[in-house]
């Protein structure tokens, strides 16, 4: 299947926050797990390929939605992050490769796996000291939950008082709250789905309505590892039955891929016949001191994963083949269908990818489809009964120029050295008006500006009504005139403004991850602003005398790369991009860049690591110096503080250089004492 273009990345990101909002904040989900599941691969599959280019709302980046207001936040002892998923043997065969990768494994190595059945309910956290429960938590954005403890006391599962062994310092186990299929028989009027009525228990405000629903509670996991006291998953689960609480039945663990996946397809055969719903079956490191080397990314662990059951498909017919612009100009296809009922949901839409994918599949006007859904109006289109197409169907044609009449162009990959599939408009901001809408869409979103109830529809309803054209003129929108609008009033417009001038104060990372330069995504962002520090210093790419001389400068960035520096190259030479910069920065509160202090050996230093090392991937090792309060450089230069050298086959060329520099140059060996010596002394 072919990859996403860009800007059907940035829609199904959008998707995805619609979509979390419903599941994790309204416990009303707009699509099934199934569906839900497909945009996020096809996500997470754009990312693979493209790893400069993360969005920073991608579901890589964050977890949840945010908690609502009915309760009061509590930030969690540990994120609470959720899952990446698999859907085919081949992706947790790629799970385990990239463990191994990073842990610096021989391919054959034994990783031993527990399988878990993954319940279809509400994630929570429970907190315990001195053996007593002290609060409950939801889910809530993975950095805060919910405090929904006196709901969470309702249920019979969760113990208040621990059994056994003393516990005297905070412990944290976390778990899933579900209903029965059988319990749910009995109040399926009230709700929707089993998960709907476990969410919308929990968050009643009334404890005695939440006590009047049955609901159950499986452990699953501790917050906060401690492999001294736990050498494996098991082990923990074991200590979680000891002291109280449920664990699933079913779980199991397994050394053979193989062995691993005819288990995963037995559950998957008798899941229809168990008292509660699952969507898959997640596979966890069962060695705990495996599992904290090699931590987290933004948002899930790389440790476990969730292997999810199959989705499902339709049959429809394309009436019409539409042609979508994206933020950075990607022409993206989308066929219109006769609307059709898949799992429940009613869709009429179904993405194209982009020209190639349309040559491949071969697909027509009037054409018989089958259809997967991978998102809630946006599934995908699986392949064509040609048996039912008329003789006469025409072939479609691509255009050849964007919806603004500029030329459409497919980029060449150095990579790869192909034309990329995506065919994209040949301008690089805001001259484009399909561009431009796209790119106010992405300037008001959560990851960026922020600006609450500011969403896509009000963004197109500005834009029809000549309000906008540009991000600036947010910022002196005729309130009078809004108010006059349907659907809007005092209240409304009053809101909206205050949520406007709240946005203003911003930090130079969300501001430059506003602007959305191509491949510039939260995590480059963050990046360049720890190079800029200022946004006195960020303007400078304005500046056409300047322009050149800090982009040059740029490449000593680990993480900016020729494709980043050629986006903004391209971007700050256009005179309209560089207006918006501008006038921005004039209108809102940006401010520097703070590096987190870390007292360590490595805090502040730059240092660059070259050859392989024995003990560990190279890659854990760039974590391991970033969390000591290190910044990784990719080039040797005379601001580098430390070339850390592996025993297997360094750079002899970078090796040479920072001798000739002077830079200090560790070996394997004396880098691996000095960051052991560095954790203990902050740990």
């Amino acid at each position: 299947m072919k990859s996403l273009s860009l800007k059907e990345y940035k829609e199904k990101i959008a998707l995805i926050e619609k979509l979390n909002k419903a599941y994790y904040h309204n416990d009303k989900p707009l699509v099934s797990d199934a569906e839900y599941d497909r945009i996020k691969n096809d996500i997470l599959n754009f990312e693979k390929k493209n790893p400069k280019i993360i969005d920073k709302n991608s579901p890589t980046k964050k977890v949840g939605f945010t908690p609502s207001e009915k309760f009061s936040k509590v930030k969690h002892l540990v994120p609470m992050l959720s899952l990446d998923n698999a859907f085919t043997k081949d992706d947790v065969e790629d799970f385990l490769k990239k463990i191994r990768n990073y842990l610096n494994f021989e391919k054959d190595y034994p990783i031993e796996l527990t399988a878990e059945p993954k319940i279809d309910g509400i994630s929570a956290s429970l907190i315990y000291k001195n053996n007593k429960i002290i609060r409950g938590l939801s889910r809530g954005d993975g950095e805060y939950g919910e405090d929904i403890t006196e709901n969470l006391l309702t249920i019979k599962d969760i113990p208040q008082i621990l059994q056994g062994e003393s516990i005297d310092k905070e412990f944290e186990i976390r778990g899933e709250v579900y209903i029965g299929k059988k319990d749910f028989e009995k109040i399926k009027n009230d709700f929707a789905n089993p998960r709907n009525a476990a969410g919308g228990s929990l968050r009643q405000k009334d404890s005695k309505k939440t006590a009047s629903i049955p609901l159950k509670f499986f452990a699953h996991s501790v917050g906060d590892i401690d492999e001294k006291k736990f050498k494996t998953h098991v082990n923990f689960l074991n200590f979680c039955k000891k002291i109280g609480f449920k664990i699933n039945p079913l779980t199991q663990t397994f050394s053979s891929i193989d062995e691993l996946i005819k288990g995963y397809h037995h559950i998957e055969e008798i899941r229809s016949s168990l008292d509660y719903d699952i969507d898959g079956i997640v596979y966890k490191v069962n060695d705990l001191a495996l599992q904290k080397r090699l931590g987290s990314l933004s948002s899930s662990p790389r440790w476990a994963i969730a292997h999810k059951f199959s989705s499902e498909k339709a049959i429809t017919v394309v009436r019409k083949i539409e042609i979508q612009v994206g933020r950075t100009g990607a022409l993206t296809p989308v066929a219109k269908l006769d609307p059709v009922n898949v799992g429940g949901v009613l869709v009429s839409n179904a993405t194209l990818h982009n020209q190639d994918e349309i040559i491949r599949k071969d697909i027509r006007l009037n054409d018989t489809v089958i259809i997967q859904r991978a998102g809630d109006v946006i599934p995908q289109v699986v392949e064509v009964i040609k048996s039912k197409r008329d003789k006469n169907s025409k072939k479609f044609i691509f255009p050849e120029k964007c919806l603004c009449g500029r030329p459409a162009v497919n980029d060449f990959n150095e990579t790869s050295k192909k034309l990329d599939a995506v065919k994209r408009c040949t301008d690089t901001g805001f001259n484009c008006e399909f561009m431009a809408r796209e790119k106010i869409k992405h300037f008001v979103s959560k990851e960026a500006l922020d600006i609450e109830g500011f969403g896509k529809k009000i963004v197109e309803d500005f834009w029809l009504l000549n309000f906008i054209r540009l991000p600036q003129d947010i910022f002196t929108l005729d309130y009078k005139k809004i108010e006059k609008l349907e659907g809007w009033g005092e209240l409304s417009v009053n809101n909206l403004k205050t949520a406007i001038d709240k946005s203003k104060d911003i930090s130079l990372i969300k501001f430059i991850y506003s602007l959305g330069i191509r491949h510039i995504g939260l995590e480059n962002a963050k990046n360049l602003s720890r190079y800029f520090i200022s946004i006195k210093n960020f303007l400078k790419l304005c500046n056409s005398d300047l322009l050149m001389n800090e982009i040059n400068n740029l490449n000593e960035i680990d993480g900016i790369g020729e494709t980043q520096i050629e986006s903004l190259v391209n971007f700050f030479k256009d005179k309209k991009n560089n207006k918006v910069v501008y006038e921005l920065s004039k209108i809102l509160n940006i401010q520097d860049f703070v590096e987190k202090k870390i007292d360590s050996f490595f805090s502040g230093k730059n240092i660059m690591f070259t050859g392989g090392f024995s003990t560990m991937s190279r890659s854990e090792a760039k974590s391991l110096a970033e969390t000591l309060g290190a910044k990784i450089l990719s080039s040797v230069n005379k601001k580098l503080d430390y070339l850390v050298i592996g025993l297997t086959k360094p750079t002899k060329n970078k090796v040479d250089k920072a001798k000739e520099l002077g830079v200090k140059i560790i070996e394997e060996k004396e880098w691996l004492k000095l960051s052991r010596n560095s954790r203990t002394s902050f740990s």
